[in-house]
C-alpha cells in the first residue's frame, strides 16, 4: 500500500470510509475454496471476545516484544488495557485507540514479509487454543451451507488474513498500514478497521463481490460494531457487552453467549486479572535484570 498523494486532514467518517474501501481492496479470497453454492450471502465475523477470547493485536504486540520489537515498559501498558477488557467486557474506545494505533506503529521500518511470517508462529503460540469453540462452530455453520465468512476486525490485515486461512475461512478485512516497497512506514491508510470502518469496509466488500446484504449475517461482542451488525438481515450478539445485549434484545436479534461463570466469578476475575498482569509485569522486569 503506497502512500497518499495528499495529506490533507481527514474528518472521522473520511479516515472511516477509506480504511474500509482499503481494507476491501486488501481482501483476498483463498483460491483452494469451492466455489460458494450461494454467491450472494455470507457471514461477517468481528475477532476480538467474538471469535477469540481477549484482543487479537495484544496477543500479537505480546508476541512481538518477545522477539524485541518493543520494550517491556510498553507491554505492560498494554497488559493492564488487556486485564481491563477482559474483565469489563467492554471495549473502552480510548483503550482500545490506544493499544492498537501503538503496536501498530511499531512495525515501522519492518517488512510485510517479516510481520506475515511472524504472525504464522504468534498464532501458534498464543492465539489457536483462544478461539471460542462455539463461535468457530457457528462459522463453520455458514460454511456447510455454501456461504463465504469474512473476518472483520482492527487486528493488522495481515495477521487477520492468517487467522482467516488457519481456520478454512474465505478471507479476512482489517487494518491497512500503509507500506513502501514492502516496508512498513508507521502509518495507517485511513484510520483502524473500528467502529464505523467495519461497515465501510463490508459495504465496499459487498458491492465487489456481489453479495446480497440482507440475506447475509453479522457477529460481534461489542456495541461498537453497531454499524456493521445493523447493515445485515441477520445480525447476532456474541459474548455480547452490555450495551449491545440491551440493543439485541430490543432488537429481537440472536445472543450466544459462550463465557462460563461470568457473573458468579466477577469479583474473583477482577483480582486475579490485576493479580496477572502485575505479576507478568514483575516477572518481566526480572527477565529484563537477568539480560543486564
Amino acid at each position: 500500500m503506497t502512500p497518499e498523494k495528499s495529506r490533507k486532514p481527514l474528518n472521522l467518517q473520511q479516515r472511516s470510509t477509506l480504511a474500509g474501501e482499503a481494507a476491501a481492496a486488501a481482501a483476498e479470497v483463498e483460491t483452494a475454496l469451492a466455489t460458494p453454492a450461494d454467491p450472494t450471502a455470507a457471514a461477517f465475523f468481528d475477532v476480538d471476545n467474538t471469535l477469540m477470547q481477549g484482543a487479537s493485536i495484544f496477543h500479537l504486540a505480546r508476541g512481538l516484544h518477545r522477539r524485541k520489537f518493543f520494550t517491556t515498559r510498553e507491554i505492560v501498558s498494554a497488559a493492564w488495557k488487556q486485564a481491563y477488557f477482559r474483565v469489563v467486557g467492554v471495549e473502552d474506545p480510548e483503550h482500545v485507540a490506544q493499544t492498537r494505533v501503538s503496536a501498530l506503529s511499531f512495525i515501522s521500518g519492518h517488512t510485510v514479509r517479516e510481520l506475515e511470517n511472524l504472525g504464522e508462529e504468534i498464532f501458534d503460540e498464543a492465539m489457536a487454543h483462544r478461539i471460542w469453540p462455539g463461535t468457530r462452530a457457528l462459522a463453520q455453520m455458514h460454511l456447510d451451507e455454501g456461504q463465504r465468512v469474512w473476518l472483520v476486525t482492527a487486528a493488522p490485515i495481515e495477521i487477520a488474513q492468517i487467522i482467516a486461512r488457519r481456520l478454512g475461512l474465505t478471507g479476512a478485512l482489517g487494518t491497512v498500514a500503509e507500506h513502501v516497497d514492502g516496508v512498513y512506514t508507521g502509518r495507517l491508510v485511513g484510520d483502524m478497521l473500528h467502529g464505523p470502518a467495519k461497515g465501510e469496509a463490508v459495504r465496499a466488500l459487498a458491492e465487489r463481490e456481489g453479495l446480497d446484504l440482507a440475506a447475509c449475517s453479522a457477529y460481534s461482542d461489542s456495541y461498537n460494531d453497531l454499524t456493521m451488525l445493523s447493515l445485515v438481515g441477520d445480525p447476532c450478539a456474541v459474548n455480547p457487552d452490555p450495551r449491545l445485549r440491551a440493543y439485541a434484545k430490543r432488537q429481537g436479534w440472536r445472543i450466544r453467549d459462550y463465557r462460563t461463570g461470568r457473573k458468579a466469578a466477577r469479583a474473583g476475575l477482577v483480582a486475579a486479572a490485576v493479580a496477572g498482569a502485575a505479576t507478568g509485569a514483575v516477572a518481566a522486569g526480572a527477565a529484563v535484570r537477568r539480560r543486564r
